[in-house]
């Protein structure tokens, strides 16, 4: 309906109001820490005394601890989480810790350049949108600003490199699986060259998120 009458001051200091107020930031903290054996998708090394599990963060409502969208954005966001119940440190300083496709291609984790490159300017920038008369336009908050996903990464990225005994560290890291329709489904979160206190490498682990996906849909049923 063409409106025929000019918009009363008071709508439009409203409309102004709604677009240039930021939205109320929630706590963006970590999640509290269990040991991974109360996981669903685990792997336990009993003769290590090493477990190891992988969450991923693949709904909105998980992710939403998080400043940033990752899930649209082709980013899945993995925590990972590792009990040491042995009676000495393991180090994870120079481990490495892949995602693993279903056909068996091997993913780093990103770094926050890495996420920044796959959003689009749109996203990190914000839009501007245009008003009647003299008002001056309006520049609307962006989806996804480079602080803040450095934030994040400050934030929730896994840190540590020792796992001291009778531990659990937690932390995530963050997966490009953009090109991937199902990035779960048949994957695998692959980890080796962890050490104990002597400098020996431990078993590799390798686990399925299966496990994972299985459990969510039997809490589903």
């Amino acid at each position: 309906m063409i409106q025929s009458k000019p918009m009363r001051s008071w709508r439009i200091s409203g409309l102004l109001l709604a677009l240039a107020l930021p939205l109320l930031a929630s706590d963006h903290a970590p999640p509290e820490v269990q040991p991974a054996t109360t996981y669903a998708a685990v792997e336990v090394h009993d003769k290590e005394q090493v477990a190891i599990a992988a969450e991923p963060y693949d709904t909105k409502e998980k992710e939403s601890i998080f400043r940033v969208d990752y899930l649209s954005h082709g980013v899945m966001p993995i925590r990972l989480i590792v009990t040491n119940e042995g009676s000495r440190p393991i180090s994870l300083r120079d481990a490495r810790i892949l995602f693993e496709t279903e056909a068996g291609d091997r993913i780093q984790a990103a770094e926050p350049e890495d996420v920044e490159r796959l959003m689009s300017r749109k996203d990190r920038e914000g839009t501007r949108i245009p008003m009647p008369g003299p008002i001056p336009a309006i520049h609307t908050r962006p989806k996804a600003s480079d602080q803040e996903i450095e934030q994040d990464f400050d934030t929730f990225e896994f840190q540590a490199l020792v796992v001291e005994p009778h531990t659990t560290r937690a932390g995530f890291l963050f997966y490009d699986v953009s090109d991937l329709n199902h990035p779960l489904r048949g994957a695998k979160l692959y980890l080796k060259e962890l050490r104990n206190a002597d400098g020996q490498e431990l078993f590799y682990f390798e686990i399925p998120f299966d496990k994972y996906l299985k459990s969510k849909s039997n809490q589903m049923n």
